[in-house]
């Protein structure tokens, strides 16, 4: 079927920066929109940033200016860099991807979470 594989998520301080990475693979025929969410405890999961396959970006209010959505459609990969991190950005951070498989069929896929912790 599909996976969807994260990496990049860790511990840093107030002001630092990370970079995610997410990886799509499996019976994939075309990716539509690929995005990153994240859901603090006790909260629920939200927006973060999303990118459509040509390219246009919506980013939620609270981070812009300080993160960066990109993708590699060859390497069916999406990116998020995080600078000027806040203790606030603590969360777990997931992958979504709208894929269409060889099955015909076109679904939302997650990966399995990322952990992001920013201390002050």
């Amino acid at each position: 079927q599909v996976q969807l594989m994260e990496s990049g998520g860790g511990l840093v301080q107030t002001g630092g920066s990370l970079r995610l990475s997410c990886s799509a693979s499996g019976s994939i025929v075309s990716i539509n929109a690929m995005g990153w969410y994240r859901q603090a405890p006790g909260k629920q999961r939200e927006l973060v940033a999303v990118i459509t396959s040509g390219g246009s970006i919506t980013y939620a209010d609270s981070v812009k200016g300080r993160f960066t959505i990109s993708r590699d459609n060859a390497k069916n990969t999406v990116y998020l860099q995080m600078n000027s991190l806040k203790p606030e950005d603590t969360a777990v951070y997931y992958c979504n991807a709208g894929i269409r498989t060889i099955f015909g069929r076109a679904s939302d896929y997650w990966g399995q979470g990322t952990q992001v912790t920013v201390s002050s």
